[in-house]
């Protein structure tokens, strides 16, 4: 087995670390992949992340923090693509990378890949190079087909890819206890393999700040109920059910209540440039409720503490979540958590401890909590202290790198034997 530290490629063909945060396809991956990077770093691995080339501009080799280059690999055009088209060009994908890895004379201990058009490059990596592999699914297909039926649009063989990885990889790591039961289950994911390890949030960036500075910040009146919705603008994230939800508010409740709504791809959202803006915004006005929906648009990651702790209570009820940074990043500013009772959000917030949980797409069971909450400053003043205790205890990305680190460890010396080239599945995009 290798001594510590290691040199890790990190794959992660659509979620580059360097990307803003905020739309379609930018979100918690990115997060991870980011933050793991640094503090695995930090701990003395050396870290090279492989992200497709989405800009014709990009460097191939990125220098981005010590220990640490994003690498941009070139694979299919060099702009922004849908992630459910990118299957078919991760061959070329794996093609570049190998011959980068041979060209340049590395030697990489481990390949950590991260979702399952990463995990077809490092399972070929794991046949031609003889570079152990472990996978952070981030979703999975079966799942997500549960909950989008139709509107799913990732080619139907992305179940079997994920199925044969799962046997192949050397070490999955599941993100909450909801994530385990899926692989076993749906893709009947040896147990013994699978390392339960959350995801985190970042001491530097999230950390209590004065509720009235951050106001005065914000241009907030100090007297109103804020209720904050943040992260992607898609429809599984449930933002509908919380607007829906304002409309179904006690009149006390409702009286100074506002709902911010802070993500999307652009400062300023349009409803020509963003469905899904108008579908919501269209919402809010149909059920009479505009006037208390803000629609803040995106905004830039150093700001968002300030939105996090300008808020009463943060909400979060999508239909389904593998994991959920953002319940994790209100808390560590001490901001208690409403969420869906759903995958990653029912193991980081604590329920009537932290915050609450309630079933997804109930904006009457939304509704009830809210006025509950509201009802009681001093109970919303427990419940947030609660959560800063609960996610630095739990939470944050040092502990988590340090968690990997064993899963490393254990992937490592599972493959310290001499290495036998097993009959890997075949599996046409790869």
């Amino acid at each position: 087995m290798n001594n510590f530290p290691l040199k890790i490629a990190f794959i992660s063909e659509h979620a580059s670390p360097l990307a803003c945060l905020g739309g379609v396809d930018t979100g918690g991956q990115n997060v991870y992949v980011a933050q793991l990077a640094k503090h695995l770093a930090d701990q003395g691995h050396i870290i090279d992340i492989y992200t497709r080339r989405e800009d014709n501009r990009a460097q191939t080799v990125v220098e981005w923090v010590p220990n640490v280059r994003v690498i941009h690999v070139l694979a299919g055009p060099s702009r922004i693509i849908p992630k459910e088209e990118i299957l078919t060009i991760m061959p070329e994908f794996a093609r570049w990378m190998q011959n980068f890895i041979s060209r340049e004379k590395l030697n990489y201990d481990l390949v950590h890949a991260n979702f399952f058009m990463s995990g077809l490059v490092a399972m070929k990596l794991k046949l031609k190079m003889r570079i152990p592999f472990v996978i952070t699914f981030h979703a999975l297909g079966h799942v997500r087909r549960l909950h989008q039926k139709e509107k799913d649009l990732f080619p139907e063989e992305r179940l079997a890819i994920e199925t044969v990885l799962c046997k192949e990889a050397d070490q999955i790591i599941a993100e909450c206890p909801q994530d385990r039961e899926d692989l076993m289950e749906f893709y009947q994911a040896d147990p013994d393999k699978i390392a339960i390890v959350p995801c985190g949030f970042s001491l530097a960036e999230f950390y209590p700040i004065s509720k009235n500075i951050a106001r005065k910040m914000l241009q907030i009146k100090p007297d109103e109920k804020v209720l904050l919705q943040l992260g992607r603008m898609v429809p599984r994230k449930g933002i509908d059910n919380v607007i829906r939800s304002i409309a179904s508010l006690s009149k006390k409740s409702a009286e100074k209540v506002r709902l911010l709504i802070v993500g999307g791809d652009q400062d300023n959202m349009t409803e020509s440039s963003c469905p899904e803006f108008k579908r919501l915004s269209d919402l809010a006005t149909s059920l009479r409720v505009a006037d208390k929906v803000h629609f803040a648009g995106k905004k830039n990651r150093e700001y968002l503490k300030f939105y996090y702790a300008a808020a009463d209570v943060f909400i979060t009820t999508p239909w389904y979540e593998p994991f959920g940074i953002t319940p994790l990043e209100a808390m560590a500013c001490g901001t208690p958590v409403i969420g869906s009772n759903v995958g990653g959000i029912k193991y980081s917030v604590v329920d009537g401890i932290t915050g609450a949980l309630v079933p997804p797409k109930d904006a009457i069971a939304l509704a009830r909590k809210i006025d509950e909450l509201m009802a009681d400053d001093s109970v919303l003043s427990e419940m947030g202290q609660n959560a800063l205790k609960h996610v630095n205890a739990n939470f944050t990305w040092k502990k988590v790198a340090e968690e990997i680190e064993l899963v490393y460890k254990v992937a490592l010396r599972q493959t310290a034997k001499p290495f036998a080239r097993k009959n890997t599945t075949r599996i046409k995009a790869a």
